[in-house]
This record gives C-alpha cells, sequence and structure tokens, in this order.
C-alpha cells in the first residue's frame, strides 16, 4: 500500500497513532477489555500480532501482551519526550504499535503496551 492509500484506509486518529507514533488517551481503547480468544491484527496490514492468550490487564490502561506472534513485530529504540523506550512496529508495514518494556508479570518478563486503536480483532470461531 501507498501512504495515500493509508491515509485514506485510516481515521485520522488512527493515522496519527499508527503512522506518526502517536499515542492514544489510557483507558479508552476499543479492545483494552477485549477477553475473548482469538487474534489481534495490525489494523494496516492485517498481519496477525498477537494471540489473545497473551493478553493480561497491565492496569496501564493499553492492552497488555506477553509475547507477540513469531516474526510479528520489530523493535526500535525511542528517545523521544527524554526517556530511552523500545518502539514496537509491524514487521510487514512499518506501522507504530505502541512499546514494549521489561517489567511484565509473567515468563517472559515483556510488556507489550499496544495502543488499542492499531489493533483489529479477529474472534477464534467456535
Amino acid at each position: 500500500m501507498t501512504e495515500d492509500e493509508i491515509k485514506n484506509k485510516l481515521s485520522e486518529e488512527e493515522y496519527r497513532v499508527l503512522r506518526k507514533q502517536g499515542t492514544e488517551m489510557p483507558f479508552s481503547g476499543d479492545l483494552l477489555k477485549e477477553d475473548r480468544n482469538g487474534d489481534f491484527h495490525c489494523k494496516v496490514c492485517d498481519s496477525k500480532l498477537f494471540d489473545s492468550s497473551a493478553k493480561f490487564d497491565s492496569g496501564t490502561g493499553w492492552p497488555s501482551f506477553d509475547q507477540a506472534m513469531p516474526g510479528s513485530i520489530i523493535e526500535n529504540v525511542d528517545i523521544s519526550f527524554g526517556m530511552k523506550r523500545v518502539e514496537v512496529l509491524c514487521s510487514k508495514c512499518s506501522s507504530h504499535l505502541g512499546h514494549v518494556f521489561n517489567d511484565g508479570p509473567t515468563d517472559t518478563g515483556q510488556r507489550y503496551c499496544i495502543n488499542s486503536i492499531c489493533l483489529g480483532f479477529e474472534p477464534e470461531a467456535k
């Protein structure tokens, strides 16, 4: 997809977060409380990013996961806002998803803090 096609596909707010490295307001996302079984995918390219079994409630206001689907993300050092963080991007379309931190409560030690607006959800077929 070209950047113009992506811009036309997304709402203004989705584009701001996914393509301009924005952040949605905490506790505002539609998928924050999603607890059904299924897959979370990139809003831009539809690549599967996270399985619902990796989701947990971190209390931070954004959907959190302890691991991503293999090969689905890339990580970049982010030094914006005067701090060093690790940005998470979709490996297929390079859209910004959120950040990953090493303070997760599970064995992985990871907390992928992802903007809900960046994700689509496909429930598991019954």
